[in-house]
């Protein structure tokens, strides 16, 4: 029996899950473990994490720098994690579960350089105002294109920018790609 057996487990509310979301080593954990195709151990998962924070390679890493992540893993993150449902660990080995999945919807991985989603969408939507507008008014000449096929192309705008959404959300989640967030 695991030690997340042995607790009782209830799901953890929205504010819950963003506190455990909210420190960093917990969110290496889970995108270790979901890059993993099983079972890690506390050690080689104390490594990859000190590893990230140092930016270093495993082998570089001090025993210090080894021993201060997995003493904060063992005695506080793994808890949490496993008190909220996301991972099993039983003695040595640590996995996530199916929960840890809804974590997704949580984490909105923006790479650097560019800008939110929300704040995309809400750039677009002035400007599709300020189009709209512009033809009511008529400002914007309905000869060639008229108010219709410009409702259509913002729709069409709208449409291509929520593929793009969802293709970048699958390329960025935890564990997808090479470096955790």
């Amino acid at each position: 029996m695991s030690l997340t057996d042995q607790r009782e487990y209830t799901r953890p509310e929205k504010d819950e899950l963003y506190d455990l979301l909210s420190n960093h080593r917990r969110r290496y954990v889970i995108h270790f473990c979901k890059q993993a195709e099983e079972p890690l151990t506390l050690s080689d998962l104390a490594e990859r994490v000190a590893a990230r924070e140092q930016d270093k390679s495993v082998a570089e890493l001090s025993s210090a720098e080894r021993k201060r992540v997995y003493t904060s893993l063992q005695q506080t993150h793994l808890d949490r994690l496993a008190d909220a449902g996301m991972i099993e660990y039983d003695g040595d080995e640590i996995e996530l579960t199916d929960e840890a999945a809804t974590l997704d919807v949580y984490l909105d991985v923006v790479p650097e350089g560019s800008i939110s989603w929300g704040i995309y969408y809400v750039g677009l939507s002035l400007l599709s105002v300020v189009v709209l507008a512009g033809v009511w008014i008529g400002f914007i000449p309905t000869e060639t294109v008229p108010p219709l096929g410009w409702a259509a192309v913002i729709v069409a705008v709208f449409l291509a920018s929520s593929v793009a959404q969802v293709i970048q959300n699958r390329r960025y989640r935890l564990g997808d790609i090479d470096e955790p967030p």
